[in-house]
Order: C-alpha cells, then structure tokens, then sequence
C-alpha cells in the first residue's frame, strides 16, 4: 500500500522548471534538502497514474524521504509506503 500525501515544494528552476526540490513542507514544517540520492522518471500507463518524477532525498536531519512530481498538474507528493501517519 502507498499514500500520497499533497505537499509544498520550493525547487530549483535551471534549464526547465522544477528541475528538482530544494525546500518541502509537509503540515507546514519545513524540511531542507541536503542530498537528492536517486531520481526516476514513471511514464503514465494507466489514466490514473499521471506522468511523475520522483525524487529520492535526503533532510539535514538526515531522514530519507521520497518525493513525487507530477509534471503535468505540478503537483508535488511525499510517497508513504505502508506506514500509518499522525498528522
């Protein structure tokens, strides 16, 4: 099982738009970007499943986080994976 759950990005825009996370704010607490670990890109096969960038990060508080990007709706996730969540 995965949740997404909506978040606020400040990224870097060099030679596109949202090139890639710098800031996120999740329940409005920011979380700084020290590292971007991985990155991929997952085409759309499903009308459901929109065309995303996801962004494996590491915080200064050294926790691991996995963002999403939809590139179409600019749309940012933070990706749970099976984990129950106390906002």
């Amino acid at each position: 099982m995965r949740d997404l759950i909506e978040i606020i990005v400040e990224s870097h825009s060099g030679y596109k738009a949202n090139e890639y996370p710098k800031r996120f704010y999740w329940d409005n607490i920011p979380f700084e970007i020290e590292e971007i670990i991985d990155r991929w890109y997952q085409r759309g096969m499903d009308p459901e499943m929109p065309d995303a960038n996801y962004f494996k990060v590491r915080t200064t508080d050294k926790k691991i986080y996995i963002l999403r990007h939809e590139t179409e709706q600019d749309n940012w996730y933070l990706w749970i994976r099976g984990e129950s969540i106390n906002l």
